[in-house]
């Protein structure tokens, strides 16, 4: 009888401890549940959403851009040089409205006063297609004019072939006589020192290693002109 008791009491014992046990695992689990760190939020927007929004505004910018070109060309075709200033961070669209006004100046007092609008400007620049035009204009009747200005127009536009015809068309209108006024020294002066307004990358360029070929045959053939004029 003793030993049913002894028995019954260890096999109570055993299944309370059991009980409890069961509890703080049971507790334990629904703790950390509650400590663990909330899934990751999700925004208003899936990735295809945001890649839709990101594609309007880029439509919108574009149309932006294309209101402003026609804005800006409507202006040059009218004559207002303002056009160039607001065109001037835009490369690209600026060529395009220079290019306007390069078409209206049909002669050279025309083409001449849009340089000088350009360069009164500190953000406007000289193209290619200006200096190629001014330097065209300019060759029609070079004997009242210095060509320092064509060469000048020339190196600034930073091109390398423009400045090499500028050079080439100097040259040959002062050894056909018709640039009286200038001298082999002076024209060899000129030669060189506008070359210098070319970019240091434009001047080491393919185009900048032909021009400097060219100018130093000129160079030799200036100074031997120089000699003979002074002996």
């Amino acid at each position: 009888m003793v030993t049913l008791l002894i028995t019954s009491f260890l096999l109570l014992a055993a299944i309370s401890f059991a009980i409890y046990c069961w509890q703080r695992i049971s507790s334990n689990e629904t703790s950390e549940r509650a400590l663990a760190p909330p899934p990751p939020a999700r925004g208003l927007f899936s990735d295809q959403d945001t890649d839709t929004a990101r594609a309007l505004e880029a439509e919108e910018r574009r149309k932006a851009l294309e209101e402003k070109r026609a804005r800006l060309l409507d202006r040059a075709a009218q004559g207002d040089k303002g056009a160039l200033q607001e065109s001037s961070e835009d490369p690209e669209l600026y060529d395009e409205i220079l290019g306007v006004f390069i078409e209206r100046a049909d002669d050279y007092q025309k083409l001449f006063a849009l340089v000088s609008f350009i360069k009164r400007s500190e953000h406007l620049r000289v193209n290619a297609r200006l200096a190629e035009r001014f330097l065209d204009a300019w060759r029609a009747v070079p004997e009242s004019r210095s060509p320092a200005i064509v060469l000048h127009l020339a190196a600034t536009a930073d091109n390398p072939s423009v400045y090499l015809k500028a050079v080439e068309t100097v040259f040959a209108l002062w050894r056909e006589g018709r640039l009286q006024n200038v001298s082999a020294e002076e024209l060899r002066t000129l030669f060189d020192g506008e070359y210098w307004l070319l970019s240091p990358d434009s001047r080491s360029s393919g185009a900048g290693f032909v021009l400097k070929q060219k100018l130093s045959k000129l160079r030799l053939e200036l100074v031997k002109a120089s000699q003979q004029s002074l002996s």
